[in-house]
């Protein structure tokens, strides 16, 4: 039997694994952008020099951002060892993109109202979670029905940021919009299993323990595209989560159709769950908890908003 190709094995390594399409994706590209930029020689004929004169150029020549360059990092690693068999000794020689010390972009309470004034339906309800929540975009479109414990008013994230779950808080404000909403996605995945559809897609590993369900409303996506489409990966006509430039178009109009002059976008209202919890006191490893930060270190960074510091220190002109 004739061996798979590189970028073969590589998507059967990732599928094996678990991951997204999305990281299937972006590993490709960048094992691709690799293989091109050393004229095309097989990976297994390169070492880490190789790879650190890679990342560099990266930084040096096509001034990518540090987030991308690790991107591509991690790629590398990946393929030398799942898919290769060789662990990449530590690479000391790479030029790294200098991260830019940003502070996030936080909108006032009465920004946010105004935002969500000009949303109505789906992109009303998506929003209201992204603030009320603190979910990123990603983390609320991949939303399935069972995530969601109107009993407890929580929601669920399953394989957040750090492939980690966590619990968040359901905004009371949202239970009754959202209740009716999915009314409408239990017809809609009628419809679909009348006409010989309704299976939605589950990570492989529960596919196969669990084989019918995929055709059950418990799994189905909170917030499914309103179109059936092919899936990439199996070739099964499915339907999948809403993309993400449908809620990123809306918040852009949005936020231009509220008059706000602030660089705001889908993850702003995740930047202002975190900085209107901390003005009303609440502790900051609860916000962390809820934000699924690995290192508080990462939430500390809402104090800083709050340009309260620690010494509450004011302005002479005040």
């Amino acid at each position: 039997m004739r061996k798979p190709k590189l970028l073969e094995q590589v998507r059967r390594a990732i599928l094996s694994r678990n991951y997204s399409i999305r990281t299937e994706e972006s590993y490709v590209y960048w094992i691709k952008q690799f293989i091109f930029f050393h004229n095309k020689q097989h990976p297994r004929l390169l070492d880490k020099h190789h790879v650190g004169k890679f990342l560099s150029h990266l930084a040096v020549d096509r001034k990518y951002a540090a987030a991308t360059q690790r991107q591509a990092l991690n790629a590398l690693v990946f393929l030398y060892r799942h898919v290769l068999k060789k662990e990449l000794a530590e690479i000391s020689e790479i030029k790294w993109s200098k991260k830019p010390a940003r502070l996030p972009v936080v909108l006032t309470r009465d920004e946010v109202a105004a935002v969500l004034k000009q949303l109505d339906g789906e992109n009303w309800l998506m929003a209201g979670l992204l603030y009320g929540s603190g979910l990123r975009l990603m983390e609320c479109l991949r939303l399935r029905v069972k995530d969601v414990d109107f009993g407890y008013e929580q929601v669920v994230v399953r394989d957040g940021k750090g492939n980690k779950d966590r619990v968040t808080m359901l905004p009371s404000r949202l239970i009754g919009p959202l209740s009716r909403h999915l009314e409408k996605i239990q017809q809609m995945h009628c419809r679909d299993l009348d006409v010989g559809y309704g299976s939605v897609y589950l990570p492989t590993a529960l596919e196969r323990k669990y084989r019918n369900a995929g055709r059950e409303l418990d799994w189905q996506w909170i917030f499914p595209s309103t179109k059936i489409s092919m899936d990439p990966r199996t070739g099964v006509m499915r339907r999948h989560h809403l993309a993400e430039t449908v809620l990123q178009k809306a918040v852009k109009k949005a936020v231009r159709m509220a008059g706000i002059t602030k660089q705001a976008s889908c993850h702003t209202f995740r930047h202002s769950f975190a900085t209107h919890l901390l003005e009303d006191g609440y502790d900051i490893r609860t916000v962390q908890e809820l934000l699924g930060h690995k290192d508080v270190k990462t939430t500390m960074i809402y104090t800083h908003v709050l340009n309260r510091g620690g010494t509450g220190v004011r302005s002479p002109l005040d």
